[in-house]
């Protein structure tokens, strides 16, 4: 049997990466370019670091902060509608995976007939079919993966679509620890824990294989290690160097295995009460891991060993639940409320996010165990009551 795996083009990791972004952006023979970012890193000067190297190679730069976390399919709407009227030959990404998951949209639908609406993955009705404008992606937190993956998030009304094609892999992806360093310790913990579901999900995924395993395994090793650091001390160098390391080899893992039961389930968390994707994925991972843990207490238990623990001793089903254990208190440590309570989400909801939830079937079809409405709903009470099965 043979196996496919995605890459993007052209990748540059490790401090000082940003350097090559002159002459990849050279080597386009582009003359205006659209730079997509966060209206905040805007303010505290990390966007100058991309705009004042574009400068100095003459480009025709106009700069778009209308930003937001966890965008709207009308902010979608939006940028592209800009893109399309003011005729830019490159679009560039800097920020997390907001400004990214845009800057997708903005450089591939711009040459398309249509709304955004139009090609999202449940309800649209019309197909990507060219590559549009090309785009480099720089992202500014270690999280998201979005640098390295197809797919572009919008929020709806009360859950979550997104818009996935091959052409909405980046031309040039740039992860430069140096720029997570002003990443404050809510974003640092909500984005890290991001990373590690993307790495666990990767690996308990149905459409797992062995490049992916590794991947997964080695992005759970680096980000298990330091991200308690990283939250603590953001600007020790090599915490920051291994989660963003750790992110980007998360990326690869779940773009190629994909991701399950805990993205499906936070979705409508960002969704209805616009909680950032992290926290929606971290609040709800001990409880999604708990659940369907007898399904996959072998690879749970990999994941227990490579997060730094010996189970020689252990049955696969002590290990495992070894496992959701330290998932549970890496979650608290890095201070994200362990309860849909503490997110003020109100016990009325649970049938809303149940119900929404079911709708993310592409998510669903990967999860080593049969997640059906019965079972969804029971992970949300588990999650509300703060009680994770073992």
């Amino acid at each position: 049997m043979t196996e496919k795996t995605t890459f993007v083009p052209v990748s540059y990791t490790g401090w000082g990466a940003l350097d090559h972004l002159l002459s990849e952006v050279e080597r386009f023979k582009v003359k205006k370019i659209l730079v997509v970012t966060d209206p905040f890193l805007k303010d505290i000067g990390i966007t100058d670091k991309v705009t004042d190297l574009l400068k100095s190679g003459k480009f025709d730069i106009d700069v778009y902060t209308d930003v937001m976390p966890e965008p709207s399919l009308a902010l979608g709407e939006s940028l592209v509608d800009y893109t399309r009227a003011h005729q830019f030959d490159m679009v560039i990404g800097v920020g997390g995976g907001s400004a990214l998951d845009l800057t997708k949209l903005a450089a591939v639908l711009a040459p398309h007939e249509g709304k955004v609406k139009d090609y999202l993955n449940l309800t649209g009705t019309k197909r990507v079919i060219e590559k549009g404008l090309p785009f480099i992606l720089i992202p500014t937190t270690a999280g998201t993966g979005s640098e390295i993956t197809n797919i572009s998030v919008l929020s709806l009304e009360t859950t979550k679509d997104v818009v996935t094609h091959d052409y909405l892999l980046a031309d040039v992806a740039i992860v430069d620890p140096a720029l997570t360093i002003s990443v404050p310790p809510g974003v640092t913990a909500a984005t890290g824990v991001d990373a590690l579901t993307h790495a666990i999900e990767a690996y308990l995924s149905k459409s797992a294989n062995n490049i992916t395993d590794a991947l997964a395994l080695q992005a759970i090793r680096l980000i298990s290690s330091s991200l308690r650091t990283a939250v603590k001390d953001g600007e020790n160098r090599q915490a920051r160097t291994d989660m963003s390391y750790g992110s980007y080899l998360a990326g690869l893992a779940f773009f190629n295995a994909g991701v399950a039961g805990v993205h499906a389930l936070a979705y409508p968390l960002g969704g209805q009460f616009q909680i950032a994707h992290g926290n929606s994925n971290a609040v709800l991972l001990p409880y999604v891991m708990g659940y369907i843990r007898s399904s996959c207490e072998k690879r749970m238990k990999d994941i227990y060993e490579t997060m730094g623990f010996s189970s020689a001793s252990m049955s696969q089903e002590e290990a495992s639940s070894r496992c959701v254990e330290e998932l549970t208190r890496l979650v608290m440590d890095v201070g994200i409320p362990l309860t849909l309570r503490g997110f003020d989400i109100p016990e009325s909801a649970l049938d809303q996010l149940t119900k929404d939830a079911m709708k993310q079937t592409r998510l669903l079809s990967r999860s080593p165990r049969e997640l059906a409405k019965e079972d969804i709903i029971k992970i949300y009470r588990a999650a509300f009551d703060g009680v994770v099965s073992q």
